[in-house]
């Protein structure tokens, strides 16, 4: 099968990518800049321009989507053109084109309204509720592409939930660089239970949804490795695995909350160079549970996660200490 990827020079999108080479799909990526993957190939460009859209998807049986604007905060503009319209075009194109499959990487945030979310299957998309500019958008696209679901075109939206691994400059990254400068509190009691997916597990699961796309059509699912831990251990496990010292200061969740809403009104004014230190996005998600119940996921897609936490633990560390 030839398959496009989009937004595969990030990590997720790499790795699904590579996962679907490795299983001897012809694998075509597209993204504002070369990924240079093995026996991958490049089509650089953005899925805000149409002509570059129209040529990426030529040729194509299917299309993995995860190019999108991923940010704390940010121009909601940029937000709507990237996430919504970007959306928008490339299905149109995909359809235009004749691709048959169209799997939509989603995020359960575009179904979380701040409380706790404990043992849920996929709730759906409520733009209205989301909490932030990437969650609202992220919900509009999806939205937009299940309704696009039709006879001849298979389209399956995945919500990968809180991506980790070796070679992340995002979670990962900010974890481990914030924790060694001290500046990574726990909010609320860190209790609160949160699931994680390890990057290769969610590779799969993209892979799997693929594959089950034209059995599946017009589902969202919801992908973790289906290890709920407080929030407080996962954070420790990171940290460790980096050689830094946990996290043992605690903040209020209500002040934190309000700090996030302060800090957000400031960036709106002067943005920062890097992702904001804490919004009441960021709040909301370190002080309440966030798991889910993933046996439709799995019965669904045929697919259950390879990689344990402890065990992804153990590749993160020993990647560490290559890097050292």
């Amino acid at each position: 099968m030839s398959v496009l990827v989009t937004g595969a020079s990030g990590l997720l999108g790499g790795a699904v990518a590579r996962e679907l080479a490795s299983r001897g799909h012809e694998v075509r990526s597209f993204q504002r800049r070369p990924a240079e993957l093995p026996g991958v190939e490049d089509a650089p460009g953005s899925v805000t321009d149409t002509d570059a859209v129209r040529r990426a998807v030529a040729g194509m049986d299917a299309v993995v989507h995860l190019a999108a604007k991923v940010s704390l905060a940010g121009d909601p503009a940029e937000f709507s053109a990237v996430n919504v319209e970007g959306t928008r075009r490339l299905i149109a194109e995909a359809a235009r084109a004749g691709v048959r499959r169209f799997v939509h990487i989603s995020s359960p945030s575009v179904a979380h309204a701040g409380m706790s979310i404990a043992g849920d299957d996929a709730r759906p998309a409520d733009p209205a509720h989301a909490r932030g500019d990437y969650a609202r958008t992220k919900a509009i696209a999806e939205r937009l592409a299940l309704a696009a679901d039709s006879p001849g075109f298979a389209v399956v939206a995945v919500r990968p939930h809180l991506v980790w691994g070796p070679g992340d400059t995002q979670l990962v990254a900010r974890i481990v660089q914030r924790a060694a400068a001290g500046r990574l509190p726990l909010i609320g009691s860190g209790a609160a239970l949160i699931d994680t997916t390890y990057l290769d597990n969610a590779a799969t699961a993209i892979a799997a949804a693929l594959d089950r796309a034209e059995d599946v059509h017009g589902q969202a699912y919801v992908v973790t490795n289906g290890e709920p831990r407080p929030v407080a251990e996962m954070l420790a496990g990171i940290c460790r695995a980096a050689g830094v010292r946990s996290p043992s200061r605690h903040v209020r969740a209500g002040l934190a909350r309000s700090a996030g809403a302060a800090v957000e009104a400031v960036w709106r004014v002067r943005p920062g160079a890097d992702e904001p230190p804490m919004t009441r996005f960021l709040a909301e998600q370190l002080s309440t549970s966030h798991w889910f119940d993933q046996r439709r996921t799995r019965a669904d897609l045929q697919w259950t996660p390879a990689v344990s936490l402890d065990e992804g633990l153990r590749r993160l560390a020993a990647a560490y200490r290559t890097a050292r």
